[in-house]
């Protein structure tokens, strides 16, 4: 077999795991994109951010489509928190390229492990209290179904999204393990309105990356476009068995499988320097 369609059909399946996973866990499953690419297609952190970025935007699309059909996303906070991200992706884009592979390998490892055990704690039930019980600066207004807009609730959503926006553009992560929990302390909205409106935040953050990382000719095209194919497809696929076979334990899992890559990426650099 030659090398491309090994390349082509490697990507078509490690994007088909992304996005099995997205379908079964939610947005915060994206992250696993990158080292999926680094452990099975051997690319740096540089080369796998800008086509985990595709992948996150493609899926996160449909996600966030899916949601505004049922009309349970608050596109004002999306686009508020989206409009942040978009303007600091550029700059984690331009800071991916200023810091040696190893230093990024080791900081993608440490927010690898900070989701894992974030979402562990989650799915046992020990997230703290709910944003129902305590204050938070953007509240529903009950009457008409929309956010109250203060100050301080734009202050908030702003600063998240610069600080998803980073991220997503240093690491070619989605944001959807800051964004949503940021909602979750920020406001009083149902968790499925969290979800659906981080989708939207998530498609129009990684697109900006996409794009700028496609001007400056840093997409590797002939493995992002198959890698996104199979996270597409594979989460359609998933959502129809998401109902039966997500829940607490499936998310610890998960979880557990994040921590061991975490793991595995600071062993790669160690026996990289011996």
């Amino acid at each position: 077999m030659s090398a491309l369609p090994f390349v082509t059909l490697t990507s078509s399946a490690l994007g088909a795991c992304v996005g099995a996973t997205l379908a079964l866990t939610g947005a915060g499953g994206a992250i696993i994109a990158v080292p999926l690419l680094m452990f099975g297609l051997q690319l740096s952190v540089i080369e796998a951010a800008p086509i985990g970025l595709l992948a996150v935007a493609s899926s996160a699309m449909l996600g966030a489509f899916l949601g505004l059909r049922a009309g349970i996303v608050r596109y004002r906070a999306a686009g508020l928190i989206a409009a942040a991200g978009m303007v600091m992706t550029p700059a984690g884009l331009w800071a991916a390229r200023h810091v040696p592979n190893t230093p990024l390998t080791v900081l993608f490892a440490g927010v690898l492990a900070y989701v894992a055990v974030q979402m562990y704690r989650r799915a046992g039930g020990s997230h703290g209290a709910s944003s129902s019980s305590q204050f938070v600066p953007c509240r529903l207004d009950t009457a008409c179904g929309r956010l109250v807009w203060t100050l301080p609730c734009a202050r908030v959503l702003t600063m998240w999204g610069a600080v998803a926006g980073f991220l997503s553009g240093l690491l070619g992560v989605g944001g959807g393990f800051v964004i949503v929990p940021a909602l979750k302390r920020s406001t009083d909205l149902p968790m499925q309105t969290i979800v659906a409106s981080s989708l939207g935040v998530i498609a129009l953050v990684s697109m900006t990356g996409v794009v700028s990382s496609a001007l400056q000719r840093h997409m590797d095209w002939p493995i992002a476009i198959p890698f996104a194919a199979g996270a597409v497809c594979a989460m359609l696929v998933g959502r129809a068995f998401a109902r039966r076979l997500s829940g607490p334990k499936l998310q610890q899992g998960f979880a557990v499988i994040a921590g061991l890559i975490a793991c595995g990426l600071v062993a790669r650099v160690a026996l990289n320097h011996i």
